[in-house]
């Protein structure tokens, strides 16, 4: 897969991943499991470049004696996921343009 769409899918389904309720990088990898594999390093790879886009915020709280960092989805966030719920129409009909063999 391209890096770039898959770039851009990873974050999207964090933003999902955490749209109901704050959560934490353990987490969101066990929500995501069955849709995509993600390790950890990635996650937080697009976890922080989410935060730097104002589409998350970050919390530390402590759980079981260790600190955890939860995320909280923003309304930017939110935008996100919806921009690509209309953009992904698009997406489906040049998937299907394509698959069909052109013209």
């Amino acid at each position: 897969m391209d890096a770039q769409l898959k770039r851009g899918l990873l974050d999207v389904c964090v933003l999902a991943a955490i749209k109901g309720e704050d959560s934490y990088g353990y987490r969101i990898i066990k929500d995501l499991k069955p849709y995509i594999a993600l390790s950890e390093s990635t996650l937080y790879t697009v976890l922080k470049r989410l935060e730097n886009a104002g589409m998350l915020t970050v919390r530390t709280a402590e759980h079981d004696g260790r600190l955890r960092k939860y995320y909280r989805i923003t309304d930017v966030g939110l935008r996100r996921l919806e921009d690509f719920k209309n953009e992904w129409k698009e997406v489906i009909s040049i998937y299907q343009y394509v698959a069909e063999g052109g013209a």
